[in-house]
C-alpha cells in the first residue's frame, strides 16, 4: 500500500509541468494494481477545495469520484490524529499525512514534498523513485 500526497493529484488535475507526466505514469501504476493506493480523508476536501476556483465544482467533483474508484480513503480515528500532534514534523499536514499512511498500512508516502517527510516515520519517495523501485 502507497499513500498518495495531495501534491502529486494536483500536478494530475492542473497538467503542471514538468511533473504531470511523471504523476501520471505513477497513477496509471496504481489504477493497474502494480500497488494499490491509498489518500487520506482530508485530502479530498482539500483537493476540492484547490480545484473548484479554478477548475470548477464538477471536474472537481468528477477528479474525485474517478480518483476513489482506483484508490482507498485511509479510515482514520481520534487516536490517529493524536498520533500526528506528537509527530516531530514542521508541517501539521504533512504529520496528518503521516497519520493516515499508517492508517491504512502505507509502506510509503509518495509525494514531491520529500525535504518535509525527512522525520516521518514511515518512508517517503517521489513518484520517480516509486516508478524506479518497480524495475
Amino acid at each position: 500500500m502507497i499513500l498518495i500526497d495531495t501534491d502529486v493529484l494536483i500536478d494530475v488535475v492542473f497538467d503542471r509541468k514538468p511533473h504531470v507526466d511523471t504523476a501520471v505514469e505513477f497513477l496509471d501504476n496504481i489504477q493497474s494494481r502494480i500497488e494499490r493506493g491509498c489518500v487520506a480523508w482530508h485530502t479530498i476536501s482539500n483537493l476540492y477545495y484547490v480545484v473548484k476556483p479554478v477548475r470548477g465544482d464538477t471536474v472537481a467533483r468528477d477528479f474525485i469520484l474517478q480518483l476513489t474508484r482506483n484508490v482507498d480513503v485511509a479510515s482514520t480515528e481520534t487516536e490517529d490524529i493524536r498520533y500526528a500532534v506528537q509527530l516531530p514534523m514542521r508541517d501539521f499536514e504533512d504529520a496528518m499525512q503521516v497519520a493516515a499512511a499508517r492508517a491504512c498500512g502505507a509502506r510509503a508516502i509518495v509525494t514531491r514534498n520529500l525535504r518535509d517527510y525527512r522525520n516521518s516515520p514511515i518512508p517517503a519517495m517521489s513518484p520517480q523513485q516509486f516508478l524506479t523501485s518497480l524495475n
